[in-house]
């Protein structure tokens, strides 16, 4: 068995920037087994497969997402880089995709040579105790807030702390948690790091599922709901975001790096 994977730069318009994802698109699934070493093989923060819906007329495709450790959720990234593969490259015209995953529905549309995914919104709730290993893992860095819905969301004092930020890997891991950190942007509304040991992602280059958890939370904040976002890894990320309520959309570039193909004997 011979399968197609494509490794696309997203949330970038500049080759080697943004979050690589490897996008294996098929047409029935291959076993839990395989794709997860699959996704140790390609050693990316997460490989993404898809496959068509067929005889429903409620989603297009159904799509997963691998990280070298452990299937997940919900990725950005990944699925920005599958709508990238399927509208540039495996020909699909339609104007909107639908995905169905272990989420929901994401409805992902494009304007240009940017794509909006319409994710759910993901509102992270106060935090009066948190661990205190949690500052110690990042290094006590002061905080600002603490928050969490599906991972630890902490506000750090400004920009500069969110860049300098060292946290130590291996004691986030013991705890079992993953941590997003944030502060007020200089030229955009907020920046942000993400930190997933837990996963086998010391650090994530762009995260677009903890956008679902951010931008409630900056949109309440700011008093707006229409938010310029970066992320803060070495690779670095630009995000376009709305708050909608229940949902938000997360938008973004991409950049073609590569196409191969993967021989299963």
């Amino acid at each position: 068995m011979k399968l197609t994977l494509y490794q696309v730069d997203a949330f970038t318009d500049k080759l080697f920037g943004g979050n690589p994802a490897a996008v294996i698109p098929l047409q029935e699934w291959i076993s839990d087994e395989l794709m997860q070493q699959l996704a140790l093989e390609n050693n990316l923060s997460e490989t993404v497969f898809f496959v068509p819906a067929g005889g429903t007329d409620e989603y297009d495709f159904h799509i997963r997402w691998f990280t070298p450790a452990a299937e997940i959720n919900l990725c950005g990234h990944a699925t920005l880089a599958s709508a990238w593969v399927l509208y540039h490259i495996l020909g699909y015209e339609k104007p909107t995709i639908r995905f169905h995953c272990l989420s929901g529905l994401l409805t992902i549309s494009r304007q240009g040579d940017i794509i909006s995914m319409d994710f759910p919104a993901w509102k992270p709730q106060p935090l009066k105790d948190f661990p205190a290993d949690l500052a110690v893992a990042l290094g006590f860095v002061p905080f600002v807030n603490v928050y969490k819905y599906r991972d630890f969301l902490v506000e750090l004092e400004n920009e500069e702390a969110v860049r300098n930020c060292q946290p130590d890997f291996v004691r986030l891991k013991r705890m079992g948690e993953k941590a997003i950190i944030t502060a007020r942007g200089v030229e955009v509304d907020f920046v942000s790091r993400f930190f997933a040991p837990i996963v086998g992602i010391d650090e994530d280059p762009v995260t677009g599922s903890a956008h679902s958890q951010l931008i409630p939370y900056w949109a309440e904040k700011l008093g707006k709901t229409n938010l310029r976002a970066k992320q803060l890894s070495r690779r670095g990320g630009d995000l376009w975001c709305d708050y909608l309520g229940e949902r938000v959309t997360i938008a973004g570039k991409c950049v073609f790096f590569m196409k191969g193909e993967i021989n299963l004997k």
